[in-house]
């Protein structure tokens, strides 16, 4: 019989059993991505460091994993004539792939002067594309709201679809797979699908991990969420790292990243930039800004993480004027 106190304990969403069949559904479609020892970085930081490599997925990113699955769902509730995205980039190249998987049309909206490795890989899938006249990915959102209110349409929405993070909570399954002994996971956080995912996971099956968020020093807004227990949007997200650029945070997502992150931490546009050079040049990675944040924030600090950390490398699609930079930077 439960306890009070175990019925007044919130439950964890998405719950093991969902993330289970999420990850025997992804199994038909993608392999498990490779966790590889990371030398130079255990070197560096005196942990041992795995890089858990989401670019091994086919668009470069983990998106396909929420993509696939939050898709997968809708289909089972009823036909779409047409799935819609709102995107900087690798949400976008996902629900894409997911479309032309699943035989549906798909149409992805993205902000003026995205990321063209981004809106490449779009293009290759046969999506159609409509860009805002706007850099701000607000202007995007503002678009594809108004588009999907059509019948038929689908706006899968990866900041707020409640199907979706049970996709991205199958990293969190594969690295306690991979590696039992991990005593931390680091993860970007953008719009919070993949930390929320990772953790739900981590908490079910290894609740001693250490769950940490990274974020944009110039993209702060979950950040300051976390710290205040309450949504603190921010007037700008001018930053490199194109897939942690959120501005305004949904309610839900921060009262579960509150609930389920341990620690939340800055990294600023140089420190990324320096986290891209290391990643290619000593552990042969390439890294898209927010890819290698959680490697920039384990450089900046790496106390607390314990003896086994797991860096998730979320995404490789950086533009080359990115690259250039970071070679350059040091």
């Amino acid at each position: 019989m439960s306890s009070s106190t175990d019925e007044a304990r919130p439950q964890i969403v998405p719950g093991i059993a969902t993330i289970r069949a999420a990850q025997k559904f992804l199994a038909k479609y993608f392999a498990p991505t490779r966790l590889i020892a990371a030398p130079f970085l255990s070197q560096k930081t005196g942990a041992n460091v795995y890089l858990k490599l989401e670019t091994d997925l086919p668009t470069g990113s983990f998106k396909v994993r929420g993509a696939f699955w939050a898709l997968a769902q809708r289909l089972n509730r009823g036909p779409v004539k047409e799935v819609v995205a709102c995107s900087t980039g690798n949400h976008g190249a996902a629900v894409a792939d997911a479309a032309k998987e699943f035989g549906i049309k798909a149409r992805i909206f993205l902000p003026a002067n995205c990321n063209p490795v981004k809106r490449g890989r779009i293009a290759a899938l046969s999506s159609a594309i409509v860009e805002s006249e706007d850099s701000d990915p607000a202007s995007a959102f503002r678009l594809v709201s108004k588009y999907a209110k059509q019948p038929g349409v689908f706006f899968l929405n990866d900041a707020t679809d409640e199907d979706l993070p049970a996709g991205p909570a199958t990293i969190g399954c594969e690295i306690l797979e991979q590696l039992p002994e991990t005593t931390a996971i680091l993860a970007p956080m953008g719009d919070t699908a993949l930390i929320r995912g990772i953790a739900a996971a981590a908490k079910q099956i290894a609740p001693q991990v250490s769950i940490i968020g990274v974020q944009a020093e110039r993209a702060p807004s979950y950040y300051l969420s976390w710290k205040e227990g309450k949504v603190v949007g921010t007037e700008t997200c001018d930053t490199i790292a194109d897939g942690l650029a959120t501005r305004t945070p949904e309610a839900a997502n921060v009262r579960d990243v509150k609930s389920l992150v341990d620690d939340v931490v800055l990294v600023s546009e140089e420190q990324m930039l320096r986290a891209i050079e290391t990643l290619l040049l000593e552990e042969h990675v390439l890294a898209e800004p927010s890819g290698a944040a959680s490697t920039a924030a384990l450089l900046q600090s790496g106390a607390g993480c314990g003896n086994h950390v797991a860096l998730v490398v979320s995404g490789a699609n950086i533009s080359r004027e990115v690259l250039k930079r970071a070679i350059g930077s040091v």
